[in-house]
């Protein structure tokens, strides 16, 4: 500790004779710190944060000292400056980048077994995951935070200030689930660590939040104080995207009580200064206020362009909670238009979002943070619970034979309808691991293995050892990506897609790499976030490459293509320029080894059990491709459903 501030005497020391005297500029004094920093290598997160939280929001600056971090394997640099560049990538609502590099954060922050790190990455990745409404994985992350924070005996001041970050978010989430009392009780406790640190930042964002809380329950006068407070501490901070919040919330209750001449103002600047930081999420928040506000202005010209404005922001950038604000704002516009058919179609795209929204977030996490953030409340029921359980121990001596019959009736009963349910269920548990194991023996085929080894080999023979090495490597990786998706019942499209890429790269060794494969993905989709069933791919790049391509002499190309082109269904095409199904048909008749392919019957029967989640079912296309009137390959076209709806019973 001693040895830390006299570090930073040190350093002040520096800095007043650097400026006073020399006046060498301030890149100098970060080079300094940075170099002090490599050479130590200092473990402490306060330590970095004392130093480098003022240069946090220079990208410049935070890279280089990721890559002089790099260079000196200083494992705390390294994940210090990615967490901080990842904020930066979340500000500016560039949100893939974001987790990505809050991801590697995570992994240089476990591979040098630093606990502060690691609580901070998972927060700041819960944190933009919350931003895209991907409220499970948020919620995962926090807790996760959480639970590895409160598990470190005694807790540093560190690790509470992250304790009180989880506890924000997870209130947040509440919020969002529209749990206003559960949301608030979290608020107040993450609010005490914060004063309890003198932590500004934290008492901005708690008593912002608190006002919020209270505004949703109709005490609009009680959170006008907060929100106040809140941009009180955010000016002392100057933080510019705390302002542009609170002047957002400010301005909408200024709606709320009709002072809209009031509300103008604040909401422009609020405006002006989200384009400013560019931050997606409130400039489409902002547009979106200052387009129900002229709503209520009766300018509904103006209405209607900052409204669809919030809606496009919202809808490019996947901010689910804006977008379903701005159907709602645009069904009420059209209303008072007396454009009553518009209005309602506005108003059922509102309901059907929020409702996906909620089936997303309120799911069985949330009954955990119950149980673990209102244990108070149990101890209180477990009590009543005990003396209520006394009254009922003697009405049962007095009742005992008539209870017991009730109770052996009711049983039988119950037993009944559990069994026949415990069927259903069953049957269908083993039509879908039949579906599974299918699925693996499928993409485990044995002659792809055999074949794929000893392609391998004939490199070893031939002394190729480099090449021998590439594709033993990639073999390696692709069987081990095919046993993990095959424990899972969906996964990640992106992690689907570099598997297929991976499936590719090998059979294209049995080809001598005469296949051209190209795999293109559409700008508005996020493969990391949309879930698809595991190694639903294969079955179709195998048709492509084994009946399409094998017999074809010149070019082979297959090209997968991933695009959106309704909110509904997530489209993957995969194109091939083979010799076309008929002309395959006839050379499979003609083999006498013919090679069995029912990985499209299984693929269709899992896809078909994937669907069920859904509101629309799959759909599945194969076209045949002509030029000039000869078959010029083939086209296949799966359109997944992405728009979920609550869960059939089985």
């Amino acid at each position: 500790m001693s040895l830390r501030n006299s570090f930073l005497m040190f350093l002040n020391v520096i800095f007043f004779s650097l400026t006073s005297f020399s006046q060498i500029p301030s890149d100098s004094i970060f080079k300094i710190e940075v170099n002090h920093f490599l050479v130590n290598k200092t473990s402490s997160y306060k330590d970095l944060t004392s130093v480098f939280d003022k240069y946090q929001k220079d990208t410049l600056k935070m890279k280089f000292f990721l890559s002089k971090s790099l260079e000196s394997n200083y494992l705390e640099g390294q994940s210090y400056a990615l967490n901080m560049l990842g904020e930066s990538y979340r500000n500016l609502s560039v949100y893939d980048k974001a987790i990505k590099t809050h991801q590697e954060a995570l992994t240089k922050a476990l591979e040098a077994n630093n606990i502060n790190l690691q609580v901070v990455s998972l927060n700041m990745l819960g944190v933009v995951y919350r931003r895209l409404d991907v409220i499970r994985t948020a919620l995962d992350y926090h807790k996760e935070a959480l639970d590895l924070a409160e598990s470190v005996k005694p807790i540093t001041l560190e690790l509470k200030h992250s304790i009180a970050i989880s506890q924000n978010s997870m209130g947040n989430i509440y919020l969002a689930l529209k749990q206003y009392d559960l949301a608030l009780g979290l608020f107040y406790k993450s609010l005490e660590i914060e004063k309890e640190l003198d932590n500004k930042l934290g008492l901005a964002i708690n008593y912002h939040n608190i006002g919020y809380a209270q505004e949703a329950k109709g005490l609009i006068d009680d959170a006008l104080i907060n929100y106040k407070t809140s941009l009180k501490y955010n000016n002392e901070i100057n933080s510019d995207i705390g302002r542009v919040i609170c002047y957002n919330s400010i301005g909408k209750i200024d709606i709320l009580k009709g002072d809209f001449e009031e509300a103008l103002p604040i909401i422009e600047n609020a405006l002006e200064r989200a384009k400013i930081i560019n931050d997606k999420y409130y400039i489409s928040l902002s547009y979106a206020n200052l387009g129900l506000l002229n709503l209520k202005m009766k300018d509904f010209n103006e209405s209607e362009k900052n409204l669809n404005e919030a809606l496009k922001i919202a809808t490019k950038f996947n901010l689910k909670s804006q977008e379903s604000e701005s159907y709602l704002y645009l069904s009420q516009l059209n209303e008072e238009l007396l454009n009553y058919k518009t209005s309602l179609q506005y108003y059922q795209q509102y309901v059907e979002l929020d409702k996906t929204i909620t089936n997303e977030k309120n799911f069985q996490y949330v009954n955990d943070l119950i149980l673990k953030y209102e244990s108070e409340k149990k101890n209180n029921q477990i009590k009543a619970l005990a003396s209520e359980n006394e009254i009922v121990k003697l009405k049962l001596i007095q009742n005992r034979k008539i209870l017991l019959l009730s109770l052996l009736g009711g049983i039988l009963i119950v037993g009944f309808f559990v069994i026949l349910q415990t069927q259903r269920r069953l049957k269908n548990e083993k039509k879908i691991v039949t579906l599974e194991q299918e699925m693996l023996r499928n993409q485990m085929n044995p002659h792809f293995i055999f074949n794929s080894l000893n392609s391998i080999k004939l490199y070893i023979i031939n002394n190729e050892k480099e090449n021998a090495v590439y594709y033993l490597n990639k073999f390696s990786k692709l069987i081990r990506k095919i046993l993990i998706a095959s424990t899972e019942k969906e996964i990640s499209l992106q992690d689907e897609l570099d598997t297929m890429d991976l499936y590719m790269n090998i059979e294209n060794m049995r080809f001598s790499n005469e296949i051209n494969f190209k795999s293109t993905i559409d700008n508005q989709v996020n493969p990391s976030v949309i879930k698809v069933p595991s190694l639903i791919l294969q079955p179709f790049l195998e048709n492509a490459l084994w009946h399409g391509l094998s017999s074809k002499s010149g070019e082979k190309n297959i090209h997968l293509e991933v695009s959106q082109i309704n909110l509904d269904f997530i489209t993957i095409t995969i194109t091939d320029n083979g010799v076309g199904r008929s002309v395959s048909e006839k050379i499979k008749n003609q083999k006498k080894l013919k090679r069995q392919s029912v990985g499209i019957d299984i693929t269709k029967a899992r896809l078909a059990n994937f669907s069920k989640g859904f509101i629309n079912d799959y759909k599945i296309e194969i076209e045949d491709l002509f030029e000039n009137g000869s078959p010029s390959g083939t086209r296949v076209i799966v359109n997944i459903p992405i728009k979920a709806t609550v869960l059939k019973t089985a």
